[in-house]
């Protein structure tokens, strides 16, 4: 997945403001007590991180 495909996908899901605040402030267990900006930074791939996004918040199964 690319990183523009993820970042369409989390606006989609939380709106262009939260989106990136939820991306910056929320730390996930599924990432390793990281945020999402974390992850990407430390070299997660954009695909394992919407899935761990998608884990998180219950995602609907038509936007995952």
């Amino acid at each position: 997945m690319r990183l523009t495909d993820f970042w369409e996908r989390m606006t989609e899901r939380f709106g262009a403001v939260y989106a990136d605040s939820f991306a910056r402030d929320h730390v996930m267990a599924e990432l390793g007590g990281r945020t999402v900006y974390e992850a990407l930074d430390a070299g997660w791939d954009a695909k394992d991180v919407w899935r761990a996004v998608c884990a998180a918040v219950d995602v609907p199964p038509h936007l995952r």
